[in-house]
């Protein structure tokens, strides 16, 4: 029996390669946003960068919705408590990862943000009352120590510790954070749709980090304005890639894909700035990347296992 997802067959090939394909340009879209951060980390206050962030994501997506006919029914929703929770972890989850781009190589905060789908599987334990089991816990367990090894560098001689530790500090808070984002999208995807919840997460962090925009702005340069509103339509654009490519292929399939957003990292790192990893980076990464390969293999057996129980069970 094949899979179905709005209406598309999961169990074809080409579905299947051309959400990857979706998948792998989300991470191109947002890896280059996080490239353009860490460029004007050093000028531009972080909430200002979350404002534009935020305000020119609307441009894409408002397209989208255009063309996809969507309308204002779009907007009503019965559960705004759900998305001011969401939105709330993920505004901050915003600026914690522009603020840690500010302090760390690009690769190391894309390396840290690994972590996201190991505290994931702790979480579902906790707030959704899923079976996690020995396999899981102990990925869980070996990719938490790959964090451990790719932020020991930063600890040591030859780094600035005290704006190194911040950075790690931001950069671990992002990967929690996003943690949680990420439950409380699976309890929302039932129920709202993926429109409905991008709309009042990007409202909400633009309202949000307008705040902030009195007591810390700094005026762009042409050049500097141009790149922040790359920044928000970038932002945009993974956004309703990566929520399109869920369509097109299953969850665990497309989670395999998550990690092509180090090749854009290192390469946007080594290009733009002239930064490369340490070698303990490289190695907690391949361990972090590894665990999180076999979280999301281990979670497609099981899906496979219950589906298989179900089609046999008696009526």
């Amino acid at each position: 029996m094949s899979e179905r997802a709005g209406g598309v067959d999961l169990s074809s090939s080409s579905n299947a390669l051309l959400g990857i394909a979706l998948k792998v340009g989300a991470t191109f879209a947002f890896t280059l946003m996080a490239a353009i951060a860490r460029h004007l980390g050093d000028t531009i206050p972080v909430g200002q960068m979350v404002f534009f962030r935020s305000a020119f994501a609307f441009v894409p997506i408002g397209v989208f919705m255009l063309f996809a006919g969507a309308g204002v029914r779009m907007l009503v929703t019965r559960n705004p408590l759900m998305h001011a929770r969401r939105a709330f972890t993920g505004v901050f989850a915003m600026f914690t990862y522009f603020g840690a781009l500010t302090y760390l190589p690009l690769a190391d905060v894309t390396a840290i943000s690994f972590a996201s789908p190991l505290i994931v599987v702790a979480l579902a334990a906790v707030l959704l009352g899923e079976a996690v089991r020995l396999y899981r816990w102990s990925a869980v367990v070996v990719g938490f120590i790959g964090v451990l090894i790719m932020v020991s560098p930063h600890l040591g001689e030859g780094f600035d510790q005290g704006t190194a530790g911040i950075g790690i500090g931001l950069a671990v808070a992002n990967a929690v954070l996003v943690a949680f984002t990420m439950i409380f999208i699976r309890m929302m995807s039932g129920i709202e749709p993926a429109l409905t919840i991008t709309f009042y997460f990007q409202l909400t962090c633009t309202l949000v980090s307008a705040l902030t925009l009195p007591f810390a702005w700094a005026s762009p340069t042409v050049e500097q304005f141009l790149l922040l509103v790359l920044l928000g339509i970038l932002g945009g654009i993974g956004q309703l890639l990566m929520t399109n490519g869920y369509r097109f292929a299953q969850a665990s399939t497309l989670a395999n894909f998550d990690y092509a957003a180090m090749i854009w990292a290192l390469l946007f790192g080594w290009l733009f700035f002239a930064e490369l990893p340490v070698a303990a980076v490289y190695a907690g990464a391949v361990i972090v990347i590894g665990s999180g390969l076999f979280i999301a293999w281990r979670e497609r057996e099981l899906g496979l296992k219950r589906s298989v129980e179900s089609a046999v069970k008696p009526v």
